[in-house]
């Protein structure tokens, strides 16, 4: 079986959507998650920050589904609503929200399920409980190439 996501901090193939690629969007969320984090601070729980940026991103003339259920296929049998996405924007960009002391590779690895299951084009994992925004955001988008392994490896060494 192949993994076919990975970690990334480098830029994506800005693939169109709606005239605005995903680094366009992805640009936009960080840009409101700033303004959520600087308005409320650390030290809130996760759904507040869930639902503020909701709302921030929303005037900004995004489409956003919250918590988006995501079924999987067991031995070909669907399983309805085995995970819910945080966020997805503009149908295109799978948001994780946390509010915890530090990302943990257990995070990363659940964004990479996320986008293998989504099929989606990007993920953000953004970890609000920090003084700053700017370590808590964690970019992550689809590769073809990787093995299991090879995301493993990634996942250990972070």
């Amino acid at each position: 079986m192949r993994e076919e996501c990975c970690f990334t901090t480098e830029s994506t193939e800005d693939t169109e959507v709606g005239g605005e690629g995903v680094n366009g969007i992805s640009r936009s969320i960080i840009g409101a998650a700033i303004e959520v984090h600087k308005y409320l601070g650390p030290g809130m729980l996760e759904s507040a920050y869930e639902t503020c940026l909701e709302c921030e991103l929303i005037a900004q003339g995004h489409v956003v589904e919250r918590q988006k259920p995501l079924p999987i296929v067991y031995k070909e049998v669907p399983i309805d609503c085995a995970y819910r996405l945080d966020l997805v924007v503009d149908e295109q960009v799978i948001v994780e929200l946390k509010a915890v002391e530090q990302l943990l590779p257990i995070h990363q690895a659940q964004i990479l399920s996320y986008l293998r299951l989504s099929g989606l084009p990007l993920g953000l994992l953004i970890n609000f409980n920090g003084a700053t925004l700017r370590q808590g955001v964690r970019r992550f988008r689809p590769f073809q190439s990787l093995s299991v392994s090879s995301v493993l490896s990634v996942v250990k060494n972070s």
